[in-house]
């Protein structure tokens, strides 16, 4: 509640972005996030971390991927589990390379080996003339590999450390944020 004021406050409403994204068997459905963008902002559907059309708010809740807590619902819901391929955007499914396509059969998750890479991922797209294009040529096929070295020995267990390496992540982000505004 407190994020979904945080946003409105600063960027207005609609406070949740919707996007249709591909689901386990190709099934489409409705993915939610927090807005972090401007209203509609029109570009690429892939953003680097110097996307200008993300708000100062949207920046913050992106470093911090709390602009992915309302896909709580997604998981509820059935459309999403925590763990496994991020969904993607129906558009760029489509001009997926066959051999990766199998990542569609799969039911995607909230966190997955490659959200642990997102931020390296942000930073290539930064500046390439065409983001989508290299999306596609490069950073699929690095993605798909995460995910089928991950599925290929995916336990609960595994699935478990792969929450917690999240959960860490997002914190050490929190941390690196607060002590770069307060050197000490």
């Amino acid at each position: 509640m407190v994020l979904a004021l945080l946003v409105a406050a600063t960027s207005g409403r609609p406070v949740l972005f919707r996007q249709c994204r591909v689901g386990e068997g190709g099934r489409e459905f409705t993915l939610y996030k927090f807005r972090s963008m401007t209203c509609g902002a029109r570009g690429p559907e892939v953003t680097g971390g110097a996307d200008p059309r993300v708000t100062g708010t949207g920046r913050l809740l992106r470093r911090l991927s709390l602009d992915e807590l309302p896909q709580l619902w997604n998981v509820l819901r059935g459309d999403m589990t925590l763990v496994g391929p991020r969904p993607e955007v129906i558009h760029l499914a489509r001009r997926y390379p066959p051999e990766h396509r199998w990542v569609f059969r799969h039911r995607p998750g909230l966190t997955g080996p490659c959200q642990l890479r997102s931020r390296t991922y942000a930073a290539l797209l930064d500046g390439r003339p065409d983001p989508e294009e290299y999306y596609l040529a490069v950073l699929v096929p690095q993605r798909a590999a995460l995910d089928a070295e991950f599925l290929a020995h995916a336990t609960l267990p595994a699935a478990v450390r792969l929450i917690a390496r999240t959960v860490w992540y997002v914190m050490s982000a929190v941390w690196r944020d607060s002590s770069t505004r307060h050197p000490t």
